[in-house]
């Protein structure tokens, strides 16, 4: 297997089909596939699905993505170090979000990162599960990464501020009248509720036992934004960070009582670069939400 053979295969996962992923490439097409039946042969399984909508990766497909997105996440940083000069950076900075955290932080900071370093490539993504997200972090691939905990040092660990949540409502609802809204009153309401693995339906959970709640699951989804425009829809009300709700929706938002808040911490790689270093300090001048004071788990 070659580094060459990963980046082809995450450009599939990526684009759903052959034909798209040589375009991103800027390969030919008949490479991208022999490289993709090569490395299926040589690991013996499959790694795609082929559906009439495209290529989507199988189960072990999955598992196989992630460690290879794990070697090419390293081989470019390398690459970028060995370029690095003295008064520019070169390569990539790769950052993953609990899914809702930093939506309205993120971009502003890195908008600036970019600024200051033109030719540094920049790599987000949320990740929903937070034990996902500490493994990645663990493993260091990652330059840096928001979440609500972890176990690291406070070297490593830096607490920027808090994410509250806010209830989202169908347009007419009439707990709309109040300025916030009592969880008590919520009781019977369907939830537009998450991934079972992911930190938001955690929290939705967790949320909805402390207060005598029975969790009635109206849909699943797997974004925030998609969650919020559902229960716009009237097909239930859902729990998501304040920062999270998109433009237009402010109006079905309400803040909760008792409130629901998590912090928002900055993880940085071990042996962090310039960069995310940079990052950090970008983020800590956005305006973030009081939380409680952090405190590492030991």
């Amino acid at each position: 297997m070659s580094l060459r053979q990963f980046e082809y295969a995450l450009a599939v996962a990526e684009e759903g089909s052959v034909t798209a992923a040589a375009e991103l490439l800027h390969v030919a097409q008949p490479s991208v596939s022999q490289q993709i039946r090569g490395l299926e042969r040589e690991l013996g399984v499959e790694l795609f699905a082929r559906t009439p909508t495209g290529l989507v990766p199988t189960l072990v497909g999955r598992a196989f993505l992630r460690e290879a997105e794990v070697a090419v996440s390293a081989s470019r940083r390398a690459r970028a170090t060995a370029r690095a000069g003295a008064d520019e950076l070169v390569g990539e900075v790769v950052v993953a979000a609990q899914m809702g955290f930093g939506t309205r932080q993120l971009p502003g900071a890195l908008g600036a990162l970019r600024r200051r370093f033109p030719r540094l490539e920049v790599s987000v993504f949320e990740e929903p599960s937070s034990a996902e997200l500490e493994r990645l972090c663990r493993r260091g691939v990652l330059d840096l990464a928001l979440m609500a905990a972890c176990e690291r040092s406070p070297a490593d660990a830096h607490l920027l501020g808090g994410e509250e949540f806010v209830v989202v409502l169908a347009a007419g609802h009439p707990l709309l009248a109040a300025d916030r809204v009592q969880l008590r009153d919520l009781a019977g309401e369907p939830w537009v509720r998450f991934d079972r693995d992911s930190a938001l339906d955690a929290v939705l959970l967790d949320v909805l036992r402390r207060n005598d709640l029975a969790p009635v699951t109206a849909a699943r989804v797997s974004q925030t934004a998609t969650a919020v425009r559902w229960a716009a829809q009237g097909l239930g009300v859902t729990l998501v960070p304040a920062s999270a709700v998109p433009d237009g929706h402010e109006h079905l938002v309400r803040p909760v009582s008792p409130a629901v808040s998590q912090p928002v911490i900055a993880v940085l790689r071990s042996g962090p670069g310039p960069a995310g270093a940079a990052l950090l300090d970008l983020l800590g001048k956005e305006t973030w939400s009081a939380s409680a004071p952090f405190s590492p788990v030991t």
